[in-house]
């Protein structure tokens, strides 16, 4: 049985924890620089706009996390729910924590007149793939995900304000 519940301040050592878990599991283990203060700061801070919800066994032990945010369908017009990470500790898979993780999200997302959750899933994450399409998700086959980042993000968000074609020389 899972108990799903909002994250509170305690729980955000076991996020971080998971999170780093899965960078490990997603092949990426030195890619996460999140830490406790940040991780604090986007949940629980003034204006949070990122929410985490976890699953606990009956007993009250962490068992996974969601972490998600909304995004917005300009052609539906309301909001929808993005799901960041969905994460469920190794030796507490198949006890239904993560479907129950995304049947809150998804009643969230009806309760709140949401148009949609969605999320990303690496291409060769099989059972993640195939446990979302028994839940009724579908891939966006047409759809690629496109990320600016590091290096490039810098070198482009140096030029707002430039003049098309107009590039700084050094």
């Amino acid at each position: 049985m899972s108990v799903i519940r909002q994250a509170t301040v305690d729980d955000v050592p076991a996020i971080l924890r998971m999170i780093h878990d899965l960078a490990i599991y997603e092949k990426e283990p030195d890619a996460v620089k999140n830490t406790p203060e940040k991780l604090t700061e986007v949940l629980f801070g003034e204006n949070p706009r990122v929410y985490a919800t976890i699953a606990e066994n009956a007993a009250g032990t962490v068992q996974g996390f969601a972490l998600w945010f909304l995004n917005y369908s300009t052609w539906e017009g309301v909001h929808g729910i993005y799901l960041e990470d969905l994460y469920v500790e190794p030796d507490a898979r198949g006890e239904g924590h993560g479907k129950a993780l995304l049947h809150h999200l998804a009643a969230t997302a009806v309760e709140r007149g949401y148009a949609r959750v969605e999320w990303s899933v690496l291409n060769w994450n099989e059972p993640s793939i195939n446990f979302y399409k028994n839940l009724g998700a579908f891939p966006m086959e047409e759809w690629s995900t496109f990320r600016l980042t590091g290096e490039a993000l810098e070198a482009f968000g140096a030029k707002a304000g430039q003049p098309e074609g107009s590039f700084a020389r050094g």
